[in-house]
């Protein structure tokens, strides 16, 4: 009889092991199908099942927005593309990167993190610049492993600004006056409130060159091209897609239709077969 019963109590044990168990599994494929059919799985994935290359948009101002972008513009907050970024690596069904530019630049950093962020991946990406891929939005299209542009788009103007307007003789004629109150001698030097001193003015120039010699150095690395032939480029000016082919700043004339070819030659598989998440 105690052999029975210890039987008993070893059976209903197991009996209740599997029932947890078998709960457990159909929880998971509820959850699963429940993600699938409410879209939450689409509106967390960039893949839908079908297409396999990501189309990363880098449109407006480039910078680290996050949620205080109050001006209601197209902006392209750094963050954000690094995170789409990493989210199209992680996704088994997505195989290359396509980062489409329409932007005439922004912060120097951001658009480094981008074009760093590119250029560690470890998809194929390809980059294409539309109406406009200068400054910052070049900069970011140098993280690519290749560079398309339409022969109209305006790209290059390699180079960086921090001009402003000086309010100091409309200030004047509105009998305004400029009190200044600092704890230190340079701390208000970039206020367009008060003129600017030459010592000021080396500092911003200083500061300008720096970060001039530091976009160049990006850009010959990124584009394997030698500082000298960068700097004679990088004079702030802009050119059409067609003189940014003959220098070397873009790899191909083309759009998103043009880099399918050379998407389908580095994955192995026919340009019908490459289909853009987008």
């Amino acid at each position: 009889m105690r052999q029975t019963a210890r039987q008993q109590i070893v059976f209903l044990v197991l009996a209740a092991v599997v029932a947890l168990l078998a709960f457990a599994v159909g929880l998971w494929w509820f959850g699963r199908w429940h993600d699938e059919w409410s879209g939450y799985n689409a509106s967390t994935k960039i893949g839908d099942g079908h297409c396999n290359v990501a189309v990363i948009p880098v449109a407006g101002e480039i910078g680290f927005f996050g949620n205080h972008n109050e001006q209601g513009s197209q902006v392209a907050d750094a963050d954000d593309v690094v995170s789409t970024i990493h989210q199209a690596e992680a996704e088994s069904g997505i195989r290359g990167i396509l980062v489409r530019i329409d932007s005439p630049g922004g912060g120097p950093v951001a658009s480094r993190v981008i074009a760093d962020a590119l250029k560690r991946s470890s998809l194929p990406v390809a980059a294409v610049i539309r109406e406009s891929g200068t400054s910052g939005g070049y900069i970011v299209a140098t993280g690519a492993n290749i560079i398309f542009a339409d022969p109209m788009s305006d790209v290059g103007s390699i180079g960086v600004t921090q001009s402003y307007v000086d309010n100091v003789e409309k200030n004047r004629r509105d009998g305004l006056n400029y009190v200044p109150l600092v704890s230190a001698r340079y701390k208000d030097y970039r206020d367009p409130n008060k003129p600017l001193t030459e010592e000021e003015r080396a500092l911003i120039e200083r500061d300008l060159k720096i970060a001039h010699d530091q976009l160049i150095k990006v850009v010959a690395e990124n584009r394997k091209l030698s500082l000298g032939d960068v700097a004679k480029l990088a004079d702030g000016s802009s050119m059409p897609g067609t003189l940014a082919l003959e220098s070397k700043l873009i790899d191909a004339l083309g759009d998103q239709d043009s880099a399918r070819s050379w998407f389908a030659k580095q994955l192995g598989i026919s340009t019908v077969e490459v289909r853009y998440c987008e």
